[in-house]
């Protein structure tokens, strides 16, 4: 902050308020699962291929290896210069960056809806099939499109015209079966009725797959700014509102893949690059090393995904942080820590303050490394995912919102950990074996 006074503190709390009223409604968003547990999982040791390398990809049955090869791109930080322009520039013109993945072998792109708030992919649905951008949710479990003739929660208005909807009229396969479902986001709300349909996810087809219309919907999911036409959750069965299958246990029960496994490689704008993508059924390697694969039991439950994590560390300092878990979800922009917890990791980072409403900010030209380690492997978030996003959008060297916020959503060692850390590891589920595996980036 050479060269410039600190703001006082009530510039400070104008300029939150200004920078958060410029925000869209549907970017403030930060999904939380709808119904977290209401105690501390207790977590054991480490699954017996943990760290091996042996469980690599698996491709579906009667699929032969992708074979692709690897997009190696750097990934050092680069706030020095301050905040990104490309990630300015998407935040503001709310701009979907389409991911450059090929859907093939069970695999298909993940396109990052504005700063990296959102994931989504493209999923064929109905006869004749169209396209649909889903978001894929690893912190929950009902899969649901917009309705033909969604309204507004809480008004007759119509859900966004933009949005692609499903129904009667636009699918010959669509079979309502009239059983209602609403499902509770930490900031979302939709709510309609169970159905079937045709359903091809990354070529792999499911014929009359149980999911949910959403005939209501917040804001959130349908208002003038929402980009994606529902969601898909690949948490497990045990959260679902619906009480349905998830698309992957459907795909492993039919045997159109050999394992219930999701793999993310989660993109980045600033990278210039979206090389992102979900693969269902195994892990390509040609995303990660293969030789830092570790692989730990999920300690939750209740359906999430949940790891014990060993440590956590600031520029090489361990926080002093222990016995926590963290769930890992996909659906979450930022990471949501316990208020004593995120007091102990800013208090390491130069220049970091609270902003007075459970958050904090930053310089945005930091190079702070925070770094988790999981099955005794250190993951490192960029910085360039630790400074969200500018609270004055015409100062990119001045002071940022943190991806690391404050606020309990479970226990008090229990952590919401999304993209802010998830786009700096490769991130795998499998149902089969109840674990969770991690690797580096390559």
């Amino acid at each position: 902050m050479a060269g410039k006074a600190p703001p006082t503190a009530e510039e400070l709390r104008s300029n939150l308020d200004r920078r958060h009223e410029s925000i869209p409604e549907h970017e403030r968003r930060m999904f939380i699962p709808p119904h977290l547990p209401s105690h501390p999982s207790t977590a054991s040791g480490n699954s017996k291929d943990s760290g091996n390398g042996k469980r690599m990809w698996i491709p579906p049955k009667g699929v032969p290896n992708s074979g692709k090869t690897s997009n190696k791109q750097s990934r050092q930080a680069t706030t020095t210069d301050g905040f990104s322009t490309v990630d300015l520039k998407a935040e503001e013109g709310n701009l979907v960056t389409q991911s450059n993945v090929q859907t093939a072998n069970g695999t298909t792109g993940l396109d990052i809806q504005a700063n990296d708030v959102g994931y989504s992919a493209t999923v064929q649905v109905g006869t004749p099939p169209k396209n649909y951008r889903i978001i894929m949710d690893s912190g929950s479990s009902d899969f649901w499109i917009t309705a033909e003739g969604c309204t507004i929660q809480g008004s007759t208005t119509p859900c966004n015209q933009q949005l692609q909807t499903l129904g009667s009229g636009s699918s010959s396969s669509f079979q309502d079966t009239k059983n209602p479902f609403s499902v509770s986001y930490g900031s979302g709300f939709v709510s309609g009725t169970i159905i079937t349909d045709n359903v091809v996810l990354a070529g792999f087809p499911l014929n009359a797959h149980t999911m949910g219309v959403a005939t209501v919907e917040s804001t959130d999911f349908g208002g003038n700014r929402a980009v994606t036409d529902g969601l898909m959750g690949l948490a497990q069965q045990a959260l679902s509102q619906e009480k349905t299958p998830t698309p992957v246990e459907s795909l492993a029960s039919a045997g159109t893949i050999q394992a219930p496994i999701t793999s993310f490689k989660i993109g980045r704008v600033a990278d210039g690059v979206n090389d992102g993508q979900i693969t269902f059924g195994g892990l390509d390697t040609t995303k990660f090393d293969p030789t830092t694969l570790i692989t730990i039991p999920n300690v939750n439950t209740g359906g999430f995904w949940e790891g014990a994590v060993d440590a956590i560390t600031v520029n090489g300092t361990d926080v002093g942080l222990k016995g926590r878990t963290a769930i890992l979800d996909s659906g979450t922009t930022l990471m949501l820590v316990p208020p004593e917890d995120a007091a102990a990791i800013h208090n390491l980072i130069p220049g970091a303050t609270p902003d007075n409403n459970g958050g904090f900010v930053l310089p945005c030209t930091t190079t702070a490394s925070v770094a988790l380690t999981f099955g005794g492997r250190s993951f490192s978030i960029d910085p360039r995912d630790i400074t969200f996003s500018p609270l004055n959008p015409n100062d990119l060297t001045g002071l940022c919102t943190s991806g690391i916020s404050s606020g309990t959503v479970g226990g008090p060692t229990e952590w919401l950990v999304g993209d802010v850390f998830l786009k700096n590891a490769y991130f795998s589920t499998d149902e089969s074996k109840n674990t969770v595996s991690l690797a580096k980036l390559v």
